[in-house]
C-alpha cells in the first residue's frame, strides 16, 4: 500500500534521490507517485514509498531504459510502463543512477544533443565540417562512457585515458548522424583492443566473445587479454554481424 499523499519525510527522500541522480524537475504528485524529469535524460521517472522505512518504488516510462535496466518489475499499480520495488533507499539510489546513465544515452539522446550544439555552426568549409564532426565524436564518447559505466566491459579497465570510443560501423560508413551517434553502434574498449577492433583484427560473436583474425600474431593474441564477454543487445549484434564480415575476409581463428 503506497503512502498517499506522501508524507514530508517520503517526499523529501524522493526529491533527494531524484536530484542526486540527475532528475531535478519536480513534476507533481498523483496517487502517491511523484513525477520527475531531467533536462538531459529522456523520459520521466516516478517515485513512491509505503512509508519512511520503505519499501520504495520506481516507475519508468522509457521503454529502452526498462529493457536494458536488467531489474525485474513488480506487479503494483502505478504510472509508466513498468514499476520496480526496493527494500532500501540505497538500492534505489544505485538503480536510479543506472537509469540516468541509460536515459542520457538511449536511444536518440546523443543525436538531440548534437543537433542542438551544431544548429548554428557553419559547415561550408572542410575545416568547419571537421569542427562539427569533432563535436559529434566527443558526444559519442561521452555517451558511451555513460552507457558502459566508464569501464571497458571486456577487460574491466576504467582508466579514462586508456578508454576509446570504438565504432562498430565506422563513422564514415554510417548513413546518418543518428547511426553515427547511436550508442548501440559503439563499444568502450581499452586502447589495445580498440586498435585491433578498428582494423578488424578482432571482432566479437553474438555472445560477446572475441574472435581473432588469422593474420594476428600469437604474441598479439597473448597480449589481448580479457576477463568476461561483452554484454550485447540485439542492436549491437546486428551491427557486429557487419563487422564480422569485414573481419573474416582474411580469416578468423577463435
Amino acid at each position: 500500500m503506497l503512502e498517499s499523499p506522501q508524507s514530508f519525510v517520503v517526499r523529501q527522500e524522493c526529491e533527494k534521490v531524484a536530484w542526486q541522480n540527475g532528475f531535478r524537475r519536480v513534476l507533481g504528485e498523483e496517487a502517491g507517485w511523484t513525477a520527475f524529469g531531467s533536462t538531459t535524460a529522456k523520459g520521466q521517472i516516478y517515485l513512491a514509498a509505503a512509508g519512511p522505512s520503505g519499501p520504495w518504488y520506481l516507475a519508468l516510462d522509457h521503454h529502452g531504459v526498462i529493457e536494458e535496466l536488467g531489474v525485474p518489475a513488480v506487479d503494483v499499480a502505478g504510472p509508466g510502463r513498468a514499476r520496480f520495488a526496493f527494500d532500501t533507499l540505497g538500492a534505489l539510489y544505485g538503480v536510479l543512477h543506472r537509469v540516468y546513465e541509460l536515459g542520457v544515452s538511449l536511444p536518440d539522446a546523443p543525436l538531440r544533443e548534437f543537433e542542438l550544439r551544431v544548429a548554428n555552426l557553419p559547415q561550408s568549409t572542410e575545416a568547419e565540417r571537421l569542427v562539427v564532426q569533432r563535436i559529434g565524436q566527443d558526444i559519442f564518447r561521452d555517451r558511451l562512457m555513460d552507457y558502459w559505466r566508464r569501464r571497458c566491459p571486456l577487460t574491466g579497465i576504467s582508466d579514462t585515458a586508456l578508454l576509446r570510443a570504438s565504432h562498430i560501423i565506422p563513422w564514415a560508413e554510417c548513413n546518418s548522424d543518428a547511426e553515427r551517434l547511436d550508442v548501440h553502434n559503439g563499444l568502450l574498449l581499452s586502447a589495445l583492443w580498440d586498435a585491433a577492433f578498428d582494423r578488424a583484427l578482432v571482432t566479437f560473436d553474438d555472445e560477446g566473445k572475441p574472435e581473432f583474425s588469422s593474420s594476428l600474431s600469437e604474441q598479439a593474441r597473448a597480449e589481448l587479454r580479457w576477463s568476461s564477454p561483452i554484454p550485447l543487445t540485439d542492436e549491437h549484434r546486428r551491427r557486429l554481424a557487419r563487422h564480422r564480415e569485414r573481419a573474416r575476409a582474411p580469416g578468423l581463428a577463435s
